[in-house]
């Protein structure tokens, strides 16, 4: 069901979605393009102009995000279990339930993720699309799971 909905909602089919699954984007790019890019998308979110969404990474210092972050890219697209060696396994929806993860939280988190992708050295065009297609799908997968979320709490309410 979360799936569908992410397709839905995404406009991303999962085969593209999930076509980062066909290359080793790690092994093309690298482990500096990956905390590159993380950084990059960080320092754009830290700074974003909208409070409601800086307030949702408030808690958050921004090193620790950034190497959440890169060291999730890694590992999911293709290199070390940096991350699941560090903090266990991903279970994406798990890591994002105390936050709102909301459609226009995804498409702000998009927007910061498409700039850092297109100001981050090193990446081509094929990777950039592939990352892309895999970041809105996973996006609107965190919504779908958010919004299951909230039926669950109206259900017991």
């Amino acid at each position: 069901m979360l799936q569908r909905k992410a397709t839905e909602w995404s406009g991303v089919h999962p085969n593209d979605a999930f076509a980062i699954d066909k290359s080793n984007l790690y092994e093309k790019l690298g482990t500096q393009t990956f905390i590159n890019l993380s950084t990059n998308f960080y320092n754009r979110v830290y700074e974003d102009e909208e409070e409601w969404f800086r307030s949702i990474f408030a808690n958050s210092k921004k090193e620790d995000a950034i190497q959440n972050q890169y060291e999730f890219f890694i590992q999911r697209m293709g290199g070390p279990s940096l991350f699941s060696q560090r903090r266990g396994h991903p279970s994406l929806i798990a890591r994002h339930r105390p936050f709102s993860v909301t459609r226009s939280a995804a498409e702000r988190w998009l927007y910061h993720m498409q700039q850092a992708l297109d100001t981050t050295p090193d990446i081509d065009l094929d990777s950039k699309t592939q990352m892309n297609n895999f970041f809105r799908h996973t996006a609107f997968f965190l919504v779908a799971g958010d919004e299951i979320k909230d039926t669950r709490y109206e259900i017991k309410t």
